[in-house]
Formats: C-alpha cells, structure tokens, sequence
C-alpha cells in the first residue's frame, strides 16, 4: 500500500480497541434468558472475532512490537493467554447453548478476554503509541488487508452471526438497502426504456 493510502488508515491501536469493544458489545446481549438461537449466534459471533483478531495482533502486532520493545513481561504473557482463550472457545464450539454448563463457559471466556483486554489497553497500547509512533498507520493498514482476507473465508457465517447478535440493526441496515435498492431500479428500468 503506497504511503498515503497507508496515512489513511487507522493506526494499529484504535483498529485494536474497537475489536475489544465490538467483542465486549456483543458479549453484553448474551443472558441466561436470551433464546437458544440468539445465544449460539452470539457466541459464535464473538468466537469468530476473537480468533480474527488473536491471529491479526499475533501475524502483524505482536512482532513489529516485540522488535520495538524486546522482553517486554506484559507481551510476553499475551500469546499464552490467546492460547488459553482458544482453549475455551474450542470447548464452547463442542458443545451448544442446551448444555448447562454453556452461560458459564461463555461467561468464563468473557472473563479470559476483559483481563487479556485490560493488559492490552492499559500496558501494551500505550507502549505501542511511544515505541511505534511512525508505524501505527502502516501496521493498521497490514491490518485491515489482512482481516479482509480472513473475513473472506467465512463471510456467510460472519453475516448470520451478526444478524443474530444484533438483529435491530441488521434489519435496519437491510431496510436502507432495500429502499436503496427500490430507488436506483426504476431510474435503471427507465433509462433502459428510453435506451431503447
């Protein structure tokens, strides 16, 4: 990516923490009562985006930092921690959300990810912005071409996922596509007319 397209980019960092804010949104729709359906869609949705975004900080984050801050305690204890948080995503995806022990489960991984989250965002963030100051934008652009790339191979299960964890605003984004759409077809269908 050329150096202005990469200026326009967001920096590594805030990419980071709206992947932690978007996981902790969706978490927060998950109760005890919310139907079956919405809860696999949930958990299955934050499972999605945390195996994206442990992969993207450990492709991409992790290294350019670990070369800016070697031996750094707080990084080092990052990976063993994305480790154990598949650990459990692995045992939620063999169960479903019938199994009495699924809120907890998913509960406990919530806990995993908010204490990984809170390292990140009060130690590793910080030192990142100091340490890679003229590279935040660069490595947010490896970011965003990288998740586009993993998101591709499983759109249809992002998009079901996130229309069951939040339905209100996938069916209002829908509304506007449709009406959108219904706008841009007869001025088609008239311009097709009179073309021929």
């Amino acid at each position: 990516m050329p150096d202005n397209a990469a200026s326009l980019s967001p920096s590594i960092t805030a990419m980071i923490r709206l992947d932690h804010m978007h996981v902790l949104a969706a978490s927060h729709r998950y109760h005890a009562s919310t139907p079956w359906w919405r809860k696999r869609a949930i958990v299955n949705g934050v499972c999605a985006a945390l195996e994206i975004h442990a992969q993207l900080e450990e492709e991409i984050f992790y290294p350019a930092l670990s070369s800016a801050l070697p031996g750094d305690e707080t990084l080092a204890k990052s990976r063993p921690e994305h480790d154990e948080m598949r650990a459990t995503i692995a045992k939620l995806r063999a169960m479903g959300p019938e199994n009495a022990a699924y809120d907890g489960l998913f509960h406990q991984l919530i806990r995993e990810v908010a204490h990984h989250v809170a390292d990140e965002e009060a130690v590793l963030l910080p030192a990142a912005e100091r340490a890679l100051k003229q590279e935040l934008r660069t490595l947010g652009a490896q970011m965003t071409r990288r998740r586009m790339q993993l998101l591709g191979e499983r759109p249809m299960e992002i998009a079901v996922n996130t229309a069951g964890t939040f339905p209100l605003a996938t069916a209002l984004l829908a509304t506007t596509v449709v009406l959108a759409l219904r706008r841009c077809l007869p001025r088609s269908r008239r311009a097709l007319r009179d073309e021929y």
